[in-house]
């Protein structure tokens, strides 16, 4: 098989994470229409994300927030968005480059998205794209709940991989 210089692959990535941006910035402009809310999975290690020492402590390789009742001054750019939310009753400013998205969920409607993060410097090394199988998201919370988020993701060596959209559709 012939190596793929254009990288189709990373081609289709970052369109669709076109998709998460332009949600993000109709909810940035109107707020959340309906009952609609996202989940939003990223790669706390990745350069540009700050979450600031107690949350990086707390979720040392991956986090998923929600966007649905209690966030405040989402601000979206081409490379990123910010949000404020509370943990444990304790405002935080997230800043969450497109890049360092894993996953992007919007169960009103059943529809999600996987990516597959690859660091800069690790871009030139190719993989063959795999299809990963649905799992319900762990979720942090903006609320106190506490979450055992990180445990068992730590321990698996499994790194996402593409976009796969049957997962979340009604069958």
């Amino acid at each position: 098989m012939p190596e793929d210089l254009m990288r189709y692959d990373q081609l289709a990535q970052n369109a669709l994470k076109g998709v998460v941006r332009e949600a993000l910035r109709r909810v940035e402009k109107s707020g959340l229409p309906g009952e609609h809310h996202f989940y939003i999975q990223f790669n706390t290690k990745y350069p540009g994300v700050n979450i600031g020492a107690r949350l990086a402590e707390r979720y040392p390789r991956e986090m998923t927030v929600v966007l649905q009742h209690q966030f405040f001054n989402l601000q979206v750019t081409e490379e990123r968005f910010q949000v404020e939310l509370s943990f444990d009753n304790i405002p935080e400013r997230l800043i969450v480059p497109f890049a360092s998205v894993k996953g992007f969920l919007d169960p009103a409607v059943q529809f999600g998205l996987q990516f597959e993060v690859v660091h800069e410097e690790s871009a030139t090394a190719t993989a063959e794209p795999k299809l990963k199988k649905s799992t319900e998201p762990k979720v942090a919370t903006n609320t106190s709940e506490k979450s055992d988020e990180g445990t068992s993701e730590e321990k698996s060596e499994e790194v996402p991989k593409v976009v796969s959209l049957d997962a979340f559709r009604k069958k």
